[in-house]
């Protein structure tokens, strides 16, 4: 296993719809991305849209070597369709000494296999989207949720009077409800990412807020 790296390094292997979509957001609020498909066509779209993008075969050890796949911490297989394939993959970048594994799963029988084999996180778009919209419309507050693991996840939560004209110092959400914002989108263009404590909240205001699931329950019922 190699170092953990403290900068985010993303690869994406597959541009899919789940995989395509995940390049252009992450493209989109900044994030450096390497998209590699073995569809040359796919890799042409892509390639004007994020950092790199690459033509190779996900069990291909040694293209993967020559794209400096090893330089990346975060490697998300997006395909699941083709289980062997994503199983293989795993295993290599795992011998490869990737810190994060991200994998796409098709079914359970699937999903047990990749853990076993050492993935370090599952992906069921569909499963998890319904958990978004549920957790959407229980709560007014929470305008997106994405789980992290059985007990952490990260929620986008509405400002309220409340706390409108604090600063984050003032709040002190850490150390009161040790939660962390880790961002303040002022609108969809305009987003403060890891926020100085002095950032004043506004009323109109989303904090994007990371912590367990029980803390994040408590900070959402007590504060805003």
């Amino acid at each position: 296993m190699g170092q953990e790296k403290t900068r985010k390094e993303f690869a994406v292997i597959g541009l899919g719809r789940f995989g395509g979509n995940l390049c252009k957001e992450l493209a989109d609020i900044g994030v450096d991305v390497l998209a590699l498909d073995k569809n040359m066509e796919r890799v042409q779209e892509f390639s004007s849209i994020v950092s790199h993008a690459a033509e190779l075969d996900a069990i291909d050890e040694d293209s993967l070597e020559q794209v400096g796949i090893s330089n990346f911490n975060y490697v998300i297989i997006s395909f699941g369709e083709n289980q062997q394939s994503s199983i293989l993959a795993t295993l290599i970048l795992k011998e490869m000494g990737i810190d994060h594994v991200w994998v796409k799963a098709q079914n359970e029988y699937h999903e047990k296999v990749l853990k076993k084999i050492g993935a370090d996180k599952i992906i069921h778009p569909e499963r998890d989207m319904a958990v978004r919209i549920a957790n959407n419309v229980v709560s007014d507050k929470v305008t997106d949720y994405i789980e992290l693991s059985d007990e952490y996840s990260i929620v986008e939560i509405k400002a309220s009077k409340k706390i409108s004209g604090k600063t984050l110092s003032e709040l002190d959400i850490q150390n009161n409800y040790n939660c962390n914002v880790v961002a303040v989108k002022r609108s969809s263009t305009n987003i403060i990412v890891s926020p100085p404590p002095e950032t004043e909240i506004f009323r109109t205001d989303i904090l994007v807020t990371i912590g367990s699931n029980s803390n994040l329950n408590r900070f959402e019922n007590e504060v805003v």
